[in-house]
């Protein structure tokens, strides 16, 4: 299980790094890096009939990531996660076959259990003292956890007004913990200051190449998960993309080794109304984005204003013809109940984001009846405890509407009830 990376290539210029120390972005233009591997090596050491025997986490892909040395090869028991089908909200809305990925079930309770694994391995292997990351929330908590780990120092930075569960998940992973005025964007700033002074390494959404490397996973376990196809459609909640962008880049992987053909889903970037920087961009037609002012949301995740890998984000859309939609914060809360009522699932208000969306591209004849559609559901809901006094006030609205309606009169009667029949 050795890895086939060979080389860092820049996503905007293609300038080249060698793999073999810490970089952050290229220095040439500032722009993500991304890890290239010897695909044809890596066809004839992993073919994909030898994954039926390895253990069912990311590390059953190992070389296709990059870490050398098993010995870095941190694990909390994270990927492979249930790719669950969703029978009554999808005939709710007229689909047959609706399914959700459920990466609540993942080491911190959401997707960023995955990157952060791979981006502190990788950081520990090259030599990092410590790691820092400014955070909405559960990469602060996925940082922390696969820090300790690995024994290093974490310094998680978030929004003061970050969810008090998250800041005790990371107290209690031992992170140090810097509440910030502002929102992630201020958070990057103190971050970026502390990494130029040595004193730790950046793992911020992109501003390394491994944290890519660690969600990419998700669209190989999606294509095991479903017999080695596609689904035509795949809804992605995107505050900084990490996850799109993998995706878009298993497909690639995997066609280039022969798993899977050229077919590809169409991907779908879902944003709160509040912060809509993809959206907004994609149906403008601009190749980059221009960042959010004032951003406000329920979905933590999607208060990300601008995102360094926005024209990765744009280019998969596009290439995947593919689209991008917005929902007001009501319609994620009323998606959130929605799905838990007809599933089971509790998700974080940024996965409950999908199931608004779908709704609306159903609607809209986008989403065609027969399609299979597969639904991010990036988190577990259970951290965020300020849900209960949104659906308090979203029951009480209700509840306000229906007494100020007029009274309901009594049916009449027909006319063979009138004719004595």
């Amino acid at each position: 299980m050795r890895s086939t990376s060979t080389f860092l290539e820049c996503s905007w210029c293609a300038a080249t790094y060698e793999s073999e120390q810490l970089w952050n972005v290229c220095l040439d233009c500032g722009k993500p890096l991304v890890v290239r591997y010897d695909l044809d090596a890596a066809r004839v050491a992993l073919p994909r009939e030898a994954l039926a025997d390895r253990a069912p986490t990311l590390w059953r892909y190992a070389e296709l990531l990059p870490v050398r040395d098993p010995a870095f090869r941190l694990t909390l028991g994270e990927g492979f996660t249930p790719l669950l089908a969703l029978p009554r909200l999808g005939a709710a809305l007229g689909l047959s076959a609706l399914y959700g990925k459920d990466e609540g079930l993942n080491p911190t309770g959401s997707f960023k259990a995955r990157g952060l694994c791979l981006a502190v391995s990788r950081a520990a292997e090259l030599g990092a003292r410590a790691v820092a990351i400014p955070t909405a929330g559960n990469a602060g908590s996925a940082t922390a956890a696969y820090a300790a780990r690995a024994g290093l120092p974490a310094h998680v930075f978030l929004p003061a007004d970050a969810q008090p569960t998250i800041v005790t998940e990371c107290l209690a992973l031992g992170a140090a913990v810097t509440p910030v005025d502002g929102l992630i964007t201020d958070c990057a700033r103190f971050v970026r200051e502390g990494a130029e002074a040595g004193r730790w390494f950046n793992v911020s959404t992109l501003v390394e190449p491994y944290r890519v490397e660690g969600k990419k996973t998700m669209g190989y376990e999606l294509a095991e998960q479903m017999g080695w196809t596609l689904p035509e459609v795949v809804i992605y909640p995107t505050g900084g993309g990490t996850g799109l962008i993998g995706l878009w880049k298993a497909f690639a992987e995997m066609e280039a080794l022969g798993w899977i053909g050229p077919e590809r889903p169409r991907l779908v970037c879902v944003q709160s109304d509040g912060c809509a920087p993809m959206v907004r961009a994609f149906h403008a037609g601009h190749e980059t984005a221009e960042p959010w002012a004032d951003a406000a949301t329920i979905a933590p995740g999607l208060r990300v204003p601008a995102a360094i890998g926005d024209f990765l984000i744009l280019r998969a859309l596009r290439e995947s013809g593919g689209t991008a939609v917005a929902v007001p914060d009501a319609e994620i809360l009323a998606a959130l109940r929605e799905l838990g009522a007809a599933e089971g699932l509790f998700v974080a208000p940024e996965a409950a984001a999908t199931v608004a969306a779908l709704r609306r591209l159903v609607d809209d004849g986008w989403v065609r009846p027969h399609e299979r559609v597969v639904l991010l559901l990036t988190g577990n809901g259970l951290k965020f405890e300020h849900l209960a006094d949104d659906f308090h006030a979203a029951d009480a609205a209700e509840a306000a509407r229906r007494l100020r309606a007029p009274a309901a009169r009594p049916p009449r009667a027909g006319v063979a009830a009138l004719a004595g029949g």
